[in-house]
């Protein structure tokens, strides 16, 4: 037995299958549910404009959401640029000082500053330096010497400091000075090799800090480091790493305890970039030196062919990643020193940008894989 019902157009529609064990109540719930289209015309073309109708709406909807949020970002950028843009006036009475201005950075960055009006001390490790960059420089200015690894020498130079800014304070100390020799796989490496390139790159930066913090705590100025992005991820072995992980963790507890005296402080942490540090010949030479030292059996264990893919990979990546623009790095650095509100980090490069940032935030066993697939294996490896 059937049950007739209308369509939507008002055409009778036959329901099958309604038997006459059917209850009433069941008949009734049938009866009343919406109509169901026909195959007339009409009843198809309402279906498909209420549908599409539907589909509308909800792209709609969809779109201003989107718009929304795009202006919401939009606003937030156009936020950031305005605030980001203001600089520090009186710069002629402001004092900088910035540790390995030999070369590199530290280099271009005190001439920089120096064009700029600031009052640059300038420290280098070697009285060839002082005399280079005095010659292209003005009046404004000093160069004096400095070992970070030597206490004596930190000392004197935060004394000489003292004596120039007076009771206005050191505005900002930018720790630029570091090493990244000697590199390599890490049962290359001796504790002395360890030592050596944490008494330059950590623990100098905390002793040049130490030595001026009460300067820059009255001037409410701010401290600046230099760190890398691999202290924010680890591809290879050896002390750089390590060391540069010791400064992001330092810069972290220095910008808290700070906080409160009104000092701001600041974290560059660049790619790859043409300085002394990635020179590709003394990056290896300096694996070969240490092959050459390296007992038998771990020759044995890695093989004369690991070497000489590692040291084919050092090129191949050194032309992949290599940025010859240094004021990239130079740009945040004077931006740190100068902007009114500063960044707490700054990642110049592409490929800190767009590589090794976001390759940092992903899981532990995404990244082992990407560099042990990229990487050389030792003759006896296990993978």
């Amino acid at each position: 037995m059937s049950l007739l019902t209308h369509c939507s157009c008002g055409n009778p529609v036959d329901i099958p299958g309604s038997g006459l064990h059917e209850s009433n109540s069941s008949r009734k719930s049938r009866i009343v549910r919406s109509p169901s289209p026909c195959a007339c015309p009409r009843c198809l073309l309402s279906t498909v404009l209420r549908r599409v109708s539907q589909r509308l709406v909800f792209a709609e909807i969809s779109l201003k959401m989107f718009l929304f949020v795009l202006g919401l970002v939009a606003l937030w950028f156009v936020v950031r640029w305005y605030k980001e843009s203001k600089r520090v006036s009186n710069k002629e009475g402001k004092y900088v000082y910035i540790t390995g201005c030999d070369s590199g950075f530290g280099n271009q960055l005190s001439r920089h500053l120096d064009k700029l009006g600031f009052c640059v001390i300038a420290a280098c490790y070697t009285g060839k330096g002082e005399d280079e960059l005095k010659k292209v420089s003005s009046d404004r200015l000093t160069t004096i010497h400095l070992d970070v690894t030597d206490s004596e020498s930190v000392r004197e130079a935060a004394a000489l400091i003292q004596s120039r800014v007076g009771q206005k304070g050191l505005w900002a100390v930018v720790n630029n000075a570091g090493v990244a020799l000697p590199s390599g796989p890490t049962d290359w490496l001796t504790i002395e090799d360890y030592k050596n390139m944490l008494d330059v790159n950590l623990c100098g930066v905390i002793n040049v800090t130490l030595s001026v913090l009460p300067l820059i705590k009255k001037a409410k100025g701010r401290v600046v480091n230099v760190a890398s992005v691999f202290g924010r991820i680890s591809p290879f072995g050896g002390p750089y790493c390590v060391s540069k992980y010791g400064v992001e963790s330092f810069n972290d507890s220095l910008r808290l305890n700070m906080a409160g005296f009104g000092v701001k402080v600041a974290c560059i942490e660049p790619g790859f970039f043409s300085t002394n540090v990635t020179n590709t010949e003394l990056v290896k030479n300096n694996l070969r030196e240490l092959w050459d030292r390296l007992p038998q059996d771990v020759k044995d264990d890695y093989g004369h062919v690991f070497l000489e893919k590692t040291l084919e990979k050092l090129d191949e990546r050194f032309r992949q990643f290599k940025d010859s623009d240094l004021m990239k790095v130079v740009s945040c650095m004077e931006h740190a020193v100068a902007a009114v509100h500063p960044r707490t980090r700054y990642s110049p490069g592409w490929d800190a940008k767009f590589f090794w940032l976001p390759l940092s935030y992903m899981p532990t066993c995404i990244t082992d894989r990407v560099f042990l697939r990229n990487s050389p294996q030792p003759a006896v490896s296990a993978l």
